[in-house]
């Protein structure tokens, strides 16, 4: 049988013409780009190439873009590098409640530190509030790190309103847009960001390698000592196929991304009604409007994810219960305690998250397979049964 991939959120299938430019640089440019023969800087002179390729996709300039292993370094070195801490200054963070643990684990860090870090909450559907956001500015605030996009419920936030309140109280602006590079347009000046996380894996690029974007002039601090390369902040020889392959899946992202949109939005428009329509005791978490085109993140009563996700998986169908990174974890995930799911809907969590490759047969059939996955655990849900006898007293 073969198989349906649902789970673009957690990473991608690089594409053919990304692993073509990148094999040249394991084997016949090998060449170290700190060398300073000739071949060794012709290397060096494509990853400047990339690096203007990746400034432009994202409305930067070519020497604000940093190379990285990928979102999650980029995330951790935001923060650590803008939250200065010590005995005499105790800055202050804003962040939301429904960060990846990239964000998230570093912060709680940074308080073990002295710094001071406030969560905001989000609404039902994801997002925050700019007026709790604008309550929560103090004197000592020097970062705000919201994240573009969900990786869990898909809620795109109110980014270009967050840069104008923090670019007007003189506080820098960090986004994790691990979950929006490659998927919806990006323009970090237009929207006032002053830095920025990306992953390649997540638009079809290689794993392993990601980049961050910092803003002309601001203090970037050293994440590696050693060599000079990143501007002597990152040290550490180039993963240079890497780099290339990050450039290619950028721009290949880029060049399709209207048409992959409107794709996927049919896609996940048309299986949310009918999920909707012909699954009852359903629930679908993130915002019906502001997400990301490829999300889908439904709750379903009376039903188990990790059992939901096996009877999946033994159709064929590889999806996930929320963050690739949660996996393992029985516990309703942060992201949906956080947008106050009923109690009753919190185990029962699906993420379903396309590709441009997903097709409207491959969604029908899911959701086929869905109806009866779902029918097949409530039959053996005592809750279920007991649901259906109050019901059934009541009428």
């Amino acid at each position: 049988m073969a198989g349906i991939y649902l789970d673009h959120a957690a990473t991608t299938a690089m594409r053919p013409e990304v692993e073509e430019a990148m094999r040249p640089y394991y084997s016949k440019r090998f060449y170290n780009p700190s060398s300073m023969y000739r071949p060794s800087q012709e290397v060096k002179k494509q990853i400047e190439n990339v690096r203007a390729q990746i400034a432009s996709a994202i409305g930067a300039l070519p020497e604000e873009i940093y190379f990285t292993s990928g979102g999650t370094e980029a995330d951790n070195w935001a923060l650590t590098a803008f939250a200065k801490t010590g005995n005499r200054y105790s800055p202050h963070i804003i962040t939301s409640t429904i960060e990846h643990h990239a964000i998230g684990h570093t912060c709680k860090r940074l308080e073990q530190s002295g710094c001071q870090v406030t969560y905001l909450p989000v609404d039902g559907r994801g997002r925050i509030h700019v007026e709790d956001l604008k309550r929560q500015i103090r004197k000592n605030t020097v970062l705000i790190s919201i994240m573009y996009a969900n990786n869990e419920i898909g809620t795109i936030q109110p980014i270009d309103e967050i840069g104008e309140i923090a670019r007007k109280n003189g506080i820098l602006f960090h986004t994790d847009a691990v979950q929006a590079c490659g998927q919806i347009p990006i323009h970090v000046q237009k929207s006032k960001i002053d830095i920025l996380s990306a992953s390649a894996h997540k638009f079809r690029g290689p794993k392993g390698v990601g980049f961050i974007y910092v803003r002309k002039g601001l203090p970037l601090r050293n994440l590696l000592e050693g060599g000079g390369q990143e501007q002597g902040l990152r040290a550490g020889t180039e993963n240079v196929p890497g780099i290339i392959g990050m450039g290619k899946a950028l721009e290949l992202a880029v060049a399709n991304m209207e048409e992959r949109q409107k794709k996927e939005t049919i896609l996940r428009d048309y299986t949310i009604q009918r999920i909707k329509r012909e699954i009852p005791y359903t629930r679908v978490n993130g915002h019906r409007w502001y997400r990301v085109p490829n999300n889908i993140n439904v709750s379903f009563r009376f039903v188990n994810s990790e059992s939901l996700l096996v009877l999946l998986d033994m159709e064929g169908i590889c999806a996930s219960g929320g963050s690739a990174c949660n996996s393992g974890s029985n516990a309703p995930s942060h992201v949906i305690t956080a947008i106050r799911t009923p109690e009753e809907y919190q185990n029962g969590v699906l993420r379903l998250t396309l590709g441009e490759e997903n097709t409207l047969q491959e969604m029908n059939r899911v959701v086929d397979v869905l109806k009866k996955t779902v029918q097949e655990l409530r039959k053996e849900s005592p809750e279920y049964e007991d649901f259906l006898k109050q019901e059934k007293a009541t009428q």
